[in-house]
């Protein structure tokens, strides 16, 4: 079976809560995570912005975008893995 890339954007919102270093543990994470599994274009880190509507009583976050080329398979692994893991507050990935 041939495996199928394709170009995707992500967006996440790592929570600020647990503070500067928690957060920068997991934006790094999952750098690490989409360069093991794909090709990085461009890793913008927005930075702490204020959300638009309160998240679990929060107001702000840290915003990340990721444009990448990556399989199919990977793309469904990397939803699995942000939606167990502590300290995302939301992720979203699109076919670019």
């Amino acid at each position: 079976m041939e495996k199928t890339t394709g170009k995707y954007e992500t967006m996440f919102i790592v929570d600020v809560t647990n503070g500067e270093e928690a957060t920068a543990a997991i934006v790094e994470k999952f750098k690490t995570l989409i360069e093991a599994n794909g090709t990085i274009a461009t890793f913008d880190e927005w930075g702490k912005r204020r959300l638009a509507y309160p998240i679990n009583d929060e107001n702000e976050g840290y915003y990340v975008l990721v444009n990448y080329e990556a399989d199919t398979a990977f793309v469904a692994e990397l939803e699995r893995v942000f939606n167990i893991t502590e300290g995302i507050m939301r992720s979203m990935t699109i076919k670019a």
